[in-house]
């Protein structure tokens, strides 16, 4: 029997194909099935148990202790549904987390920012909407979700990269002690925004797979009304240099 996807005699896309994320957030829904399945945890046995005792099948004592411990596996049940509430509800927090450490890093980019933006400022066009953006950032505004988070990031990393091209083009900017130093820590700031980025997606990645872990952690988080994460994504200018020939 051949392989199902064969890279050696199959169709090969030569032009290869851009991927992108989906900026959609799925809800957990469970249906009847497992609504059933939790009532038949708590009922079938101690059902059996009844038609036992009364069909005689079973001794008296017998068949009370198979009614008495057939909810057994209900309780149990229930107890898995707790257990996994909070592990969801941990898992939810430690998001926070991740994406506050961005917050962090990006917190200490716009001070940079506007350390070096009056110096630079008559020689490149900044975006005042732009500014005004990042500086709305900075006071605590518009980041209620992942999207913001994400479109700020997004922002600040299109501002530094028409600065760097600023400080490349004119020798007088380059020679700046402060503007070199400020571009430097730049640098730094952006592979720890890197790095917490890649810890962040990890998360939502195990959240996202989680929720959906029937039966106990779908059951908990179509009750609790919970949706899947979007991850952190590379904006199309970072993407479209991505592609560009560097040598």
């Amino acid at each position: 029997m051949s392989n199902e996807l064969d890279e050696v005699t199959g169709p090969v896309d030569a032009n290869g194909r851009d991927i992108n994320v989906i900026n959609k957030q799925i809800p957990v829904t469970v249906g009847t099935g497992s609504l059933l399945f939790e009532i038949a945890l708590w009922t079938v046995i101690p059902a059996l148990g009844i038609l036992f005792l009364l069909a005689g099948v079973l001794p008296k004592e017998e068949a009370i202790k198979m009614i008495v411990g057939g909810v057994l596996p209900g309780a149990i049940f229930q107890f898995m549904k707790v257990k996994a509430l909070s592990y969801l509800r941990a898992l939810q927090q430690k998001i926070q987390a991740d994406a506050s450490q961005i917050d962090n890093y990006l917190e200490q980019r716009v001070v940079i920012l506007e350390n070096v933006v009056g110096l630079v400022k008559k020689s490149i066009d900044l975006d005042t909407d732009v500014m005004k953006t990042v500086t709305a950032y900075r006071s605590g505004h518009n980041l209620g979700s992942d999207a913001q988070r994400n479109e700020a990031s997004q922002q600040l990393d299109g501002i530094f990269s028409r600065i760097h091209v600023a400080v490349e083009s004119y020798p007088d900017l380059k020679s700046q002690a402060v503007i070199a130093d400020a571009m430097r820590q730049n640098s730094y700031l952006q592979k720890e925004i890197t790095a917490a980025r890649t810890l962040y997606n990890d998360t939502v990645a195990m959240w996202n797979q989680d929720i959906f872990a029937w039966p106990t952690k779908q059951i908990v988080a179509a009750r609790a009304a919970y949706t899947t994460r979007i991850p952190f994504t590379a904006s199309a200018e970072t993407k479209a240099a991505a592609r560009s020939k560097f040598f």
